[in-house]
């Protein structure tokens, strides 16, 4: 007990310098370095860890991080994408071990997307940190659903270690309705929400967005020196084709695209900053996807010359002062004649979260009237979210 006390002392002392380094810089500091703020909830318990590569403490892994401090970690449960963040979208990932500790490691997208009892067994509290990119079609926010439900059941606390969201300084985009359900949006929200990952466990929670009225013990571990406004660069990329801030700030209005038989550049360094198609008509810019492990082996058009648009000229700084999703994008490959005929997936659906959307831009409506189609929709998500901020939108 003597050794435990000291490494949480330690721990405590470390957690204190870590966010002293930050504040000096008055740089974001993600709740997983404000241990004083969660470690006398987790000490002399068996916890459990939802995480990914972007799960660090100082550019260290969490779960080293805790067990280095003392903490019995029981189990890891991973997102899409796996532990280490390299599995291709929509791959299945399989169960596993953390080697170098024999923790076992459970997937939560495979075969199942919720823990199982068997799974929480001798859990007593679970630590949920990862980072999102505050876009609903992002599954890792359909995860955090589920290990809330999941906990709520089990009555097991959740501990969320908030992270600065680099979409949080605006909201945009049709609020998604109650038939298209599905992975890729479960919830009543529109396409950019403007919140931390924290704060939406939150609106889970008090909406009542679980079933059958549970209500999960939700404990969330703010950021600091943090704002809706604030730049925040990603250390990690949060998962293999958002692989830099320009994939992240492009991701919310590129990635409708994968609903469509436009490439989104998958399979090319640059996925979600190129978008093309072998018939489009404009030859001026090309590329060429290819099968690339660790970020897409199947991607559309394989091997096949593409032809469409480069946003990548477009620089960071004006990236960051993006505050709508820009339609203009879709708009303009669908009305190139030589690839209109059957240019939706019913992915695209999907994605929109409604069936409007698809038909304002097959009926030729333009970007500002399908924008002033969601107005209405979109200030009465804005009364519902700021009951649940924990940080000033200025």
């Amino acid at each position: 007990m003597k050794k435990t006390g000291n490494m949480l002392c330690l721990s405590a002392c470390l957690s204190v310098f870590f966010m002293f380094l930050y504040s000096c810089t008055a740089q974001p500091v993600p709740g997983a370095y404000d241990m004083s703020g969660y470690f006398p909830l987790i000490q002399d318990k068996k916890i459990g860890i939802v995480m990914n590569q972007t799960s660090e403490v100082n550019a260290v892994n969490l779960v080293d991080t805790l067990y280095s401090r003392g903490i019995n970690i029981g189990a890891i449960y991973t997102p899409e994408h796996g532990l280490k963040g390299k599995g291709d979208a929509g791959e299945l990932m399989g169960d596993g071990f953390y080697s170098k500790l024999s923790i076992p490691v459970i997937s939560l997208y495979g075969k199942k997307k919720k823990p199982l009892p068997e799974d929480l067994r001798g859990i007593e509290a679970i630590i949920f940190d990862i980072q999102d990119v505050g876009v609903r079609f992002y599954t890792y926010i359909s995860t955090l659903h589920y290990i809330m439900e999941a906990c709520a059941e089990a009555k097991i606390q959740l501990i969320v270690l908030d992270r600065p969201n680099p979409n949080a300084h605006y909201i945009d985009g049709p609020v998604l309705e109650s038939g298209l359900r599905s992975f890729v949006g479960m919830h009543p929200v529109p396409v950019v929400y403007g919140m931390t990952i924290g704060e939406y466990a939150m609106m889970i929670n008090g909406e009542n967005w679980l079933p059958d009225n549970l209500r999960c013990n939700l404990k969330v571990v703010p950021c600091k020196n943090y704002t809706h406004k604030t730049g925040y660069d990603l250390p990690v990329p949060p998962s293999p084709n958002l692989n830099n801030m320009r994939a992240i700030y492009l991701y919310p209005s590129v990635a409708f695209f994968e609903g469509t038989i436009i490439s989104e550049g998958r399979g090319t360094d640059s996925p979600f900053q190129v978008a093309g198609h072998p018939d489009y008509s404009d030859n001026s810019f090309s590329f060429v996807p290819r099968s690339m492990p660790g970020y897409d082996t199947r991607p559309k058009y394989q091997d096949t010359t593409c032809y469409g648009i480069d946003l990548r000229s477009i620089s960071l700084l004006e990236l960051k002062k993006i505050n709508r999703l820009n339609l203009n994008y879709l708009i303009q490959f669908y009305k190139d004649p030589g690839i209109q005929k059957n240019f939706f997936t019913r992915y695209f659906n999907l994605l929109a979260g409604n069936d409007d959307l698809k038909n304002q831009i097959v009926t030729g409506w333009s970007e500002d009237e399908i924008r002033n189609s969601w107005k209405t929709e979109l200030e009465e998500f804005k009364k519902i979210r700021v009951k649940y901020l924990l940080y000033p939108d200025e």
